[in-house]
C-alpha cells in the first residue's frame, strides 16, 4: 500500500472531531464485517492489558486465538501504541 494513501486516510480521520460524523465515515468505508472487527481488536488488547488469559479472550469474544496472539504478540513487541491511547 502507498505510504501516499494512508497519510490521507490518516488525515481525514484525524480531521473528524464528532463521534456521530466518525462513526458515519467508518460505516461508509468499511464493510459490516470489518466495522465489527475492529471494535474486536480494541477490546482484545484491552482485556490482555488487564491480564485476562488469551484462550479466555478468544471465548468471551468469540474470536480465534491466533486473532488474540496477534493482539498478544502487538503488546509484547509493538511500539506500546496501546499504552498511550487507552
Amino acid at each position: 500500500m502507498e505510504k501516499q494513501y494512508v497519510k490521507e486516510l490518516i488525515k481525514a480521520m484525524s480531521s473528524i472531531k464528532d463521534a456521530g460524523t466518525f462513526e458515519s465515515f467508518l460505516h461508509s468505508i468499511l464493510t459490516p464485517a470489518e466495522f465489527e472487527e475492529i471494535p474486536k481488536r480494541l477490546q482484545i488488547v484491552k482485556l490482555l492489558m488487564k491480564g485476562v488469559p488469551q484462550r479466555e479472550v478468544a471465548q468471551k469474544l468469540g474470536v480465534g486465538i491466533a486473532t488474540v496472539t496477534r493482539g498478544s504478540r502487538e503488546l509484547k513487541y509493538g511500539n506500546n501504541v496501546f499504552q498511550k491511547v487507552l
